[in-house]
């Protein structure tokens, strides 16, 4: 029994070797692997190796001609650009599989990082080879690669690229027509809109900063330089400049005139000025005693001179002789009986030494000697008619027979009386003590005029 069943398995293997079915894989009983291997070397036995994207080489046991032989072993490669998935090498079993699995995949570089205010576009994803574009949005500049590849090591060239807001804002400052100051000032106010920056990335500003003064304020003469300037998040600083140039219309300068003083207010000469004149004592102002610089660049009314005061003693009432030094000058009337009267004479004589000190204070000295029919006046050289001195004293109700001195002021009110002669200095200390008198020495020192000792 055990004969027939050997035979007839040694016939059947002959039969299969004639049909070329060697490594077929079937191995008689008690025969192990490597004396199976003997009997069928140099016979394919695992599948052909295929690679897409790649390359392999083969060595096999004995150096047979297949690559697929029974304990083959294969290293795969890929090609650039590709990796290996699985087993680098694997080696044909008795199972007629290989040990492992292989393939060789497209490499592919990590995802980028999409930039903040821009993006980028790609030529094929994130694989191998493929080249992205970065872009930004208007008002960002790219910082770092416009495009980068991706290469076989998994990287990507250069490095991550940003948007970032490198432009300046934009402002456009005002334009601002010259200014003329304003009537009797030497400023003007002058008044803009502030302007708006413009931001040519996200459109936020932080801070406008103006460097001069700020609109709706008065600026005095001259050419004001200015500036505007902005920021935006990014620290990012645009700026622009403009002036306001502010003109001082001007007349000629006045002189004050001869014999007299004048008092400008403002700055003496600029459009809206005025420049009031006044005689000192003795003179007439003669011509406009109040002028303006006006627009035009001219002054207003006449010219201004002093001349000497004309005083009339032909008039008819006592009244009238008064009249004539109404708000133009004091009177220190003095009355005596005779010309002997020593008051009268010790008065006279202090007077003589104190002119300047009488025409400084505007004061005109009248003088009634006698007693009617003889009776005489004089005002410095100029005589008064006798009926005239009698009316005088009768209007300031003032006696015939005794010594007296009258101080009346410009307004006509009678001031003072004395009943016995006084020293120059004594009087003019009354005499500054009355209205409008201190407003005169006022003006008087601005001009410079005083008496010298």
């Amino acid at each position: 029994m055990d004969t027939w069943l050997i035979a007839i398995l040694f016939i059947g293997a002959q039969f299969s070797n004639s049909l070329g079915y060697e490594g077929s894989g079937y191995a008689p009983y008690g025969d192990d692997e490597d004396s199976y291997a003997r009997r069928y070397k140099g016979t394919p036995w695992c599948a052909p190796i295929k690679v897409k994207h790649g390359q392999v080489s083969c060595r096999t046991p004995r150096g047979e001609h297949h690559k697929n032989v029974m304990g083959a072993r294969c290293k795969i490669h890929c090609k650039k650009g590709y990796e290996m998935q699985g087993h680098p090498e694997v080696v044909c079993m008795a199972s007629k599989h290989w040990s492992g699995n292989y393939a060789c995949r497209e490499v592919r570089c990590p995802k980028l990082t999409m930039p903040a205010n821009g993006g980028y576009k790609c030529s094929d994803g994130s694989y191998y080879n493929s080249r992205c574009e970065y872009f930004c949005s208007p008002g960002y500049t790219l910082k770092g690669e416009r495009t980068v590849t991706c290469t076989s090591t998994k990287a990507w060239t250069g490095g991550q690229s940003a948007c970032v807001d490198t432009e300046p804002p934009v402002i456009k400052c005002p334009s601002v027509r010259d200014k003329i100051a304003e009537p009797g000032k030497l400023t003007v106010r002058v008044n803009w809109d502030t302007p708006e920056g413009k931001d040519t990335a996200d459109g936020i500003l932080t801070d406008v900063i103006l460097k001069g003064k700020p609109p709706g304020t008065h600026f005095p003469e001259g050419d004001h330089k200015m500036s505007y300037t902005v920021y935006d998040r990014a620290g990012n600083k645009g700026s622009c400049r403009f002036s306001v140039k502010v003109r001082v219309r001007r007349c000629n300068p006045l002189t004050p005139p001869d014999n007299g003083y004048m008092k400008c207010d403002s700055d003496g000469d600029n459009y809206g000025a005025s420049c009031e004149s006044t005689c000192t004592g003795g003179h007439d102002l003669q011509g406009s005693a109040v002028r303006v610089c006006q627009y035009g660049l001219t002054w207003s009314g006449t010219e201004t001179t002093c001349s000497p005061m004309n005083i009339n003693v032909g008039v008819r009432t006592a009244a009238a002789l008064l009249d004539q030094f109404y708000e133009k000058r004091r009177l220190l009337i003095i009355s005596a009986p005779t010309a002997a009267n020593h008051y009268y004479r010790f008065q006279m004589t202090n007077l003589q030494h104190a002119q300047c000190g009488l025409d400084l204070r505007h004061v005109t000295v009248v003088e009634l000697v006698g007693i009617y029919p003889a009776q005489i006046g004089r005002i410095r050289h100029r005589l008064i008619p006798p009926a005239l001195a009698v009316q005088t004293r009768l209007l300031l109700q003032i006696s015939n027979n005794n010594y007296n001195m009258v101080v009346i002021d410009k307004q006509g009110v009678d001031k003072m009386r004395y009943t016995y002669p006084i020293t120059a200095a004594e009087l003019f200390t009354t005499i500054d003590t009355f209205p409008m008198r201190k407003e005169e020495m006022v003006m008087q020192q601005q001009a410079g005029l005083t008496c010298q000792p």
